[in-house]
């Protein structure tokens, strides 16, 4: 079609999601597969790469925004813009799980965080107690600096006795056979306690100048 020489891509073909240092594929097709087309960044410079005119460029490209252009009987045509966006994604899965401290009262909040290092494709699921009736929080910070990690955190306001037992975190790689799962045992008492022994009398005399121990067992 001389009056669209570029096939019309749809937005979810716009937006090319890549792991660092895999090849990728820029998909501006062409209606004749005999078209000489050329692939241009940001900077309005030509990428070398090699093309397919039934898939688009094929290449490891950096991130950044690309455009494809052909000549049409003299007339210069460009296809839609697509940005590569490059994911940090290693074969490993380094994951940590801390509690701000593992022995709760009634009433209070239960805060566990589970990071997830130098990956950003990475499907996370948690598993505890209040999971089955859908109590919990659940925030994602995305930090790159200084290094790149994925911080879940997990709120329980108001905890009761029941739930009291394992928290467990589970990572799995987006696009590998990979996955990493920690866990911290969360105990939650109905009211906090503290036995006292006092090793004197409740009422005890002392001489003037005279040093006197008073020794408490607390439990």
């Amino acid at each position: 079609d001389p009056e669209m020489p570029f096939v019309p891509s749809i937005p979810e073909d716009q937006f090319i999601l890549v792991e660092e240092g895999d090849p990728t594929i820029i998909p501006c097709r062409t209606s004749d597969p005999n078209a000489q087309v050329t692939l241009i960044n940001s900077l309005d410079k030509a990428v070398f790469a090699f093309y397919d005119s039934k898939q688009g460029f094929l290449g490891n490209f950096p991130a950044g925004s690309y455009t494809c252009k052909t000549m049409v009987e003299g007339v210069e045509f460009k296809s839609d813009e697509f940005l590569v966006y490059i994911l940090r994604a290693t074969s490993q899965l380094p994951v940590e799980i801390e509690a701000l401290k593992t022995v709760y009262k009634t009433g209070e909040t239960i805060v566990v965080t589970c990071v997830v290092f130098d990956n950003e494709v990475v499907n996370l699921q948690w598993n505890y107690p209040g999971k089955v009736k859908e109590k919990g929080l659940i925030k994602l910070d995305d930090i790159k600096v200084p290094s790149q990690k994925l911080v879940y955190t997990l709120t329980i306001p108001e905890a009761s006795v029941k739930d009291t037992g394992d928290y467990e975190c589970t990572a799995r790689h987006a696009t590998k056979e990979v996955k990493e799962n920690k866990k911290v045992v969360i105990t939650v008492h109905d009211k906090g306690f503290v036995h006292l022994e006092p090793q004197f009398s409740p009422l005890e005399a002392v001489n003037l100048h005279e040093d006197k121990n008073f020794v408490v067992d607390v439990q």
